[in-house]
C-alpha cells in the first residue's frame, strides 16, 4: 500500500502537469496501484494449474515487487523501511522478507534454478539475517530439529560478518554499483554524492557531461546489468570494484570505479563503498 500511495501521488504530479481536471485525476487514480509484474501471466498460469487442482484459491495470488524493487534498487532492509516511512509495519516486512526467503530456497526446483536465482537467494538471505536473524533461526530449528530442549536466539548479526559470505556481499556490491548507474542516467548529482561522499555532485555532472559528448545516453537496460560488466579484485581488507557502462556502441570504455572496505562493511553490516571515480579507460 505504501508503494501504491507513493505511485499515485507521482501519477497525480504528471496528470497536474498535463492539465487535467481534478475529477479526471480522481478516475484515472482507480487505475495505479503497487508494481505487480507479471500479473497477467501469473493469472493465466494459476487458471491453469487450477484445471487439475481445483481445490487451489485463486484468490491467494496476489502479485507483489517488493523483493524485486529491493533487489534491483540496491535497498537494504533499513532503507526500504525509511524510503516507504514503514517504521510501525517493519516487523511485517521483515516476515514477509523471511517467507520469501524461505520460498525461493525451498520450493523452486532444481530445474527451475539459475546463476542469477542463486546470487538473489543468498542476498535474501544476508539482508534477513543481518536485520534479525532469529526468523531464521526459528525456521531452521523447524526445519532440522535437534536434541536440544531450548534454540538459542542470537541478535541481529552477532558474531556473522557480511564478508564470511562473500558470494552474498558480490551480490550487495554489484546491485549498489548499477544503483549508481541509475542515478547517473537519471541525472541525480546530489543523490549520487550522498551515497558516498567519494564524487562531488559537481564531479558525477562533469563526468556524465563528459561522457555524453560521446554518447547519447546511458543505458540501464538487462545487458547494462548484467554480471559481464561487473568485475571485482579481491585483496585482503578491500575489494577494489569496477562496473562499467554498456555504451550505445558497446565500446565500454567507460566505468565506475570503487573501493570496498572489508572492515568497515562488517562493522556497518552493509557494503562500505567508496567511489573513486568515473572516467573512461586511458
Amino acid at each position: 500500500m505504501a508503494q501504491q500511495f507513493e505511485a499515485r501521488g507521482e501519477a497525480v504530479a504528471a496528470m497536474k502537469a498535463d492539465g487535467l481536471e481534478y475529477e479526471e485525476r480522481m478516475e484515472a487514480l482507480d487505475d495505479v496501484t503497487w508494481p505487480k509484474p507479471l500479473a497477467e501471466l501469473l493469472e493465466l498460469s494459476l487458471r491453469t494449474y487450477r484445471q487439475r487442482h481445483p481445490w487451489v484459491d485463486p484468490r491467494d495470488l496476489s502479485p507483489k515487487s517488493v523483493v524485486r524493487e529491493m533487489f534491483e534498487r540496491a535497498m537494504g532492509f533499513g532503507e526500504f523501511v525509511a524510503h516507504y516511512k514503514l517504521a510501525r509495519a517493519e516487523g511485517i516486512v521483515l516476515r514477509y522478507l523471511t517467507d520469501a526467503y524461505r520460498a525461493l530456497r525451498s520450493t523452486v526446483p532444481m530445474s527451475a534454478r539459475t546463476e542469477e536465482l542463486d546470487d538473489l537467494v543468498e542476498w535474501l538471505g544476508e539482508v534477513v539475517r543481518h536485520t534479525d536473524s532469529s526468523l531464521l533461526d526459528e525456521w531452521e530449528a523447524l526445519t532440522h530439529p535437534t536434541d536440544e530442549p531450548e534454540a538459542v536466539v542470537r541478535p541481529p548479526g552477532e558474531n556473522r560478518k557480511l564478508s564470511a559470505n562473500p558470494r552474498a556481499l558480490r551480490v550487495m556490491v554489484r546491485q549498489s554499483m548499477f544503483r549508481r548507474v541509475e542515478l547517473v542516467s537519471l541525472g541525480r548529482w546530489q543523490a549520487l554524492a550522498a551515497l558516498d561522499g567519494g564524487l562531488t555532485a559537481e564531479a558525477w555532472q562533469d563526468a556524465t557531461a563528459e561522457y555524453l559528448t560521446e554518447y547519447d545516453e546511458v543505458p540501464t537496460g538487462p545487458a547494462a546489468r548484467g554480471p559481464a560488466l561487473f568485475r571485482v579484485e579481491e585483496e585482503a581488507d578491500r575489494w577494489v570494484v569496477t562496473q562499467i557502462i554498456d555504451d550505445p556502441e558497446g565500446d565500454h570504455d567507460w566505468r565506475i570505479t570503487a573501493e570496498l572496505d572489508l572492515a568497515a562493511t562488517d562493522e556497518a553490516g552493509e557494503p562500505a563503498l567508496t567511489v573513486t571515480g568515473f572516467a573512461p579507460t586511458t
